[in-house]
């Protein structure tokens, strides 16, 4: 195909092979050879090329022009990962490392930063959904997950000027179809707490069915943070499983760092009350055994839900507790979340507003809340008709 000049006339524009357009542009002469140094930029557009090579015209007649980078992506990501995770949590940093290095680099990882335009990205997250090279399909939500690690790492390369702008902000991303949240019903609460028990890990499933604790906030809670006389739980921590290499079980802020303070019903206090007695007839029994408890100071920052020596629970062996429950009450598919959201429809169903509920669950806004249970359950519209009815009747 022949060559066509740009409007202004500072370089060419052609149809590759593949597809895609290339732009090519002079950037100076080699004073060595008095040749020109011509770079190029790729695009899934003739539009897109040309809109680069303008800015690039107008960067080269200005003085502000970037030399592209021939550094590749794999030795960026390297770099990114090293330098500049200091703010980020260790449990952020291990999840960006595993899709890194289990999809980016594979695909990606020898392409210079240069040539990591909008549709070889495209081309990249559209592989992740048709699982291609043998590997299994991602769902839309994980290619998303990814995107946006990947966007993150170029958006540092950017303020860096190792890149003009960022091209995965360039792509289109999969619908993502949110799941249907499938709470317990009041059939199936009624049937866990008959069968869950009264030990630690009974105790735990009852405290975090009817507050909506995450399970790494209910192991990591500990006894100063249950005030019995003001009627409170403090949630300000988690416990959070590394490799013993790095630490092993380890406390750690909050999913948004924020801590929260919960009012629970009387009846998880009452189910805490019991359980501390127990406990405590635990702690007696194993003697020297018992974990923790040395001292006042240490039984009052000591674990809430401890196994018959004192020591914390594991969120495997309490995974593996609630299972067996489920399958008991009729629902062998439930997850331990599942008992978070049970508690967030309850709530809602029995007349808590949405920032409430929110507080409670310690979610970043009411708007997510909303996201995650704006659906309107069958009981909750009967009881909305209701409302209006008793209304119409007072007029």
């Amino acid at each position: 195909m022949p060559r066509k000049k740009s409007a202004q006339g500072a370089g060419t524009i052609r149809k590759r092979k593949d597809g895609r357009w290339e732009a090519r542009y002079t950037t100076g002469f080699d004073p060595a050879t008095g040749k020109q140094i011509q770079k190029s930029i790729y695009g899934k557009t003739q539009k897109e090329v040309r809109e680069q090579l303008t800015q690039i015209t107008a960067e080269l007649d200005d003085g502000t022009y970037i030399e592209p980078s021939k550094m590749t992506l794999e030795a960026w990501t390297t770099i990114w990962l090293e330098d500049y995770m200091f703010d980020k949590k260790w449990s952020t940093v291990k999840h960006y490392k595993a899709q890194i290095k289990a999809h980016i680099l594979p695909a990606l990882g020898h392409v210079p930063l240069s040539q990591l335009d909008p549709h070889r990205i495209q081309s990249f997250y559209n592989s992740l959904l048709r699982g291609n090279g043998g590997k299994n399909s991602l769902n839309p939500k994980s290619v998303r997950n990814v995107h946006g690690i990947l966007s993150k790492c170029l958006s540092v390369a950017v303020k860096l000027e190792y890149l003009r702008r960022n091209p995965a902000e360039m792509v289109t991303l999969p619908r993502v179809e949110r799941k249907e949240i499938r709470p317990l019903t009041d059939a199936q609460v009624s049937a866990l707490l008959a069968v869950v028990g009264d030990d630690g890990y009974g105790t735990l499933i009852k405290v975090v069915l009817f507050t909506g604790l995450r399970l790494a906030e209910a192991i990591g809670l500990t006894w100063d943070c249950v005030d019995f006389e003001k009627r409170r739980l403090i949630i300000s921590k988690q416990l959070q499983q590394r490799p013993l290499s790095e630490g092993g079980f380890t406390f750690t802020s909050l999913k948004n760092d924020r801590s929260r303070v919960i009012a629970p019903a009387p009846f998880v206090l009452d189910v805490l009350k019991a359980w501390r007695q127990r406990q405590a007839e635990e702690r007696l029994k194993a003697g020297w055994e018992w974990k923790g408890w040395k001292s006042e100071q240490e039984r009052q920052t000591a674990f809430v839900f401890t196994s018959e020596t004192g020591t914390h629970l594991y969120p495997q062996t309490t995974y593996l507790h609630f299972k067996k429950a489920a399958a008991q009450v009729g629902a062998p598919d439930a997850r331990v979340h599942d008992l978070r959201h049970t508690y967030a429809v309850l709530s809602l169903q029995n007349g808590d507003d949405v920032k409430t509920v929110q507080g409670n669950l310690g979610h970043a806004t009411a708007a997510f809340t909303l996201d995650v249970y704006g659906h309107v359950s069958e009981r909750m519209k009967e009881d909305s008709a209701n409302r209006m009815q008793k209304y119409i009747e007072g007029l």
